[in-house]
């Protein structure tokens, strides 16, 4: 939908338009930008700050000359509204926008491209008109698997965030189905929400917000109460929730950087106990936060002097063995397997590694390189009764995978065979056919040739 073709070509008019149907959408009310509606959008909700937004636009200078179009390129153009990734007027004016709304923006140089302009397209201190069209949005993606969708309603202060180890003051409203369960003020340290009864896709999402801030976050089980559910609010196993959380205060823990060695291996004695007692109370996804949080500090460090040396190797090969544990237990078995390999590049005989690798590999159905695994434990550790068994194993699979394939070869190549017995039979009835109709005619010029003949 575009109806741009309508705006008047001169500047003069233009602006009349804008004073007389327009509205004054900037927050401080300083004309920079000014909307007017040229169809309504559907009823409802409008985009918040981080919304990921999908709009088509075409930009003009006064006098009508078009600058930039989407539809041009035919391709809608997304972006975080009200992040700052784009122009100050788009930010402004997309979210006072609804789904399906087009309209127009008359926007001052401030609120556009500024005193500079853009060189060969807009003049210096130029206003600019955009016309626009929401036509979708959708909330934050906080994580790759789209398991914490976040949308803010009120932007926070500055440009600092909770860290793991931060200590936070929150409020929390949780709901789910349009129930409220849970409505509190709670202090926690982030990375160990778990403890206060926070759910883990709360405690994930403080590192990307700022004192004040007030979100709404979409949790998905993995990220909000599991397959177990949470029986004292009456929820059960696998359901999403809802929480609407406010970051009223945070004290922020020291960065990697602030710390001195001493300081890392004392608190990366505090931060692998607390990994290991959520690994016994099966809260793998938060001992996961622990055991990487030793990897941030350590991994780099070279340390001085034997003993300390000792202890920093120690500290990480445990710390990526027990992350190896970790992702074994939640099925993701690639992660498993890039822990091993971190093991085995700093200690190629490490039996716990080779045996949790050949065990994530057999999961990926990779028997070959299991089997391999397991065979090299067996040579570190001829006594490992438990190699020996998943040796078993891998062979059993890789032979029943070696029948599997010859049964598929074999049904492949029987179809293969009957695809060229049919062509070969229907070759051979167009061949008999042609030569019937040949020896016909031939007939045919035969008792010709003997009638004239005896005329």
């Amino acid at each position: 939908m575009t109806t741009d073709q309508d705006l008047p070509m001169d500047a003069q008019s233009v602006t009349a338009i804008f004073a007389a149907k327009g509205t004054d959408i900037t927050p401080n009310k300083d004309q920079g930008v000014i909307k007017v509606v040229k169809h309504p959008g559907l009823d409802g909700d409008r985009p918040m700050i981080g919304d990921r937004v999908t709009v088509h636009y075409t930009g003009r200078l006064l006098n009508g000359k078009k600058f930039d179009c989407s539809r041009d390129r035919q391709e809608p153009f997304c972006f975080n509204v009200g992040k700052g990734q784009i122009l100050k007027a788009w930010d402004i004016g997309v979210l006072s926008m609804q789904r399906g709304e087009l309209c127009m923006f008359l926007c001052k140089p401030e609120y556009a491209y500024g005193p500079a302009g853009n060189p060969d397209k807009i003049p210096p201190n130029s206003l600019v008109v955009f016309e626009m069209e929401l036509l979708k949005f959708e909330g934050e993606m906080l994580t790759d698997d789209g398991g914490i969708i976040r949308r803010i309603k009120v932007k926070g202060d500055g440009y600092t965030n909770p860290n793991d180890g931060s200590s936070v003051d929150v409020h929390l409203e949780g709901s789910c189905g349009g129930r409220l369960f849970d409505c509190r003020d709670v202090s926690f340290i982030v990375g160990e929400g778990e403890d206060k009864g926070v759910p883990l896709g709360v405690d994930r999402a403080m590192d990307k917000m700022q004192k004040g801030e007030c979100c709404v976050l979409y949790l998905k089980p993995k990220y909000g109460f599991g397959s177990e559910g949470k029986p004292e609010y009456k929820i059960g196993p696998d359901k999403d929730v809802v929480y609407e959380v406010t970051l009223k205060d945070f004290k922020k823990a020291k960065e990697s950087w602030e710390m001195d060695l001493n300081e890392k291996l004392e608190l990366a004695a505090e931060v692998k106990h607390k990994g290991n007692q959520y690994f016994k109370a099966g809260q793998y996804y938060q001992a996961v936060i622990q055991y990487q949080r030793i990897i941030s500090w350590l991994e780099i460090e070279c340390g001085t002097g034997v003993e300390q040396q000792k202890r920093i190797k120690d500290f990480v090969l445990t710390a990526h063995l027990n992350l190896a544990l970790c992702f074994l237990r939640i099925k993701e078995f690639s992660q498993a397997v890039e822990n091993c390999n971190k093991v085995i590049e700093l200690d190629e005989i490490n039996e716990k590694a080779l045996y949790r690798r050949g065990e994530a590999r057999l999961l990926r159905n990779e028997f070959s390189l299991a089997n391999a695994d397991f065979q090299q434990v067996l040579q570190i550790n001829p006594l490992n009764r438990a190699a020996r068994a998943q040796i078993s194993i891998c062979q059993s699979k890789i032979k029943e995978h070696h029948e599997q394939d010859k049964k598929t070869y074999a049904n492949m190549f029987q179809k293969f065979a009957e695809q060229d017995a049919k062509i070969q039979t229907t070759k051979r009835k167009r061949d008999d056919s042609v030569k019937s109709s040949m020896n016909g005619e031939v007939s045919v010029r035969r008792r010709r040739r003997s009638h004239d003949c005896s005329s």
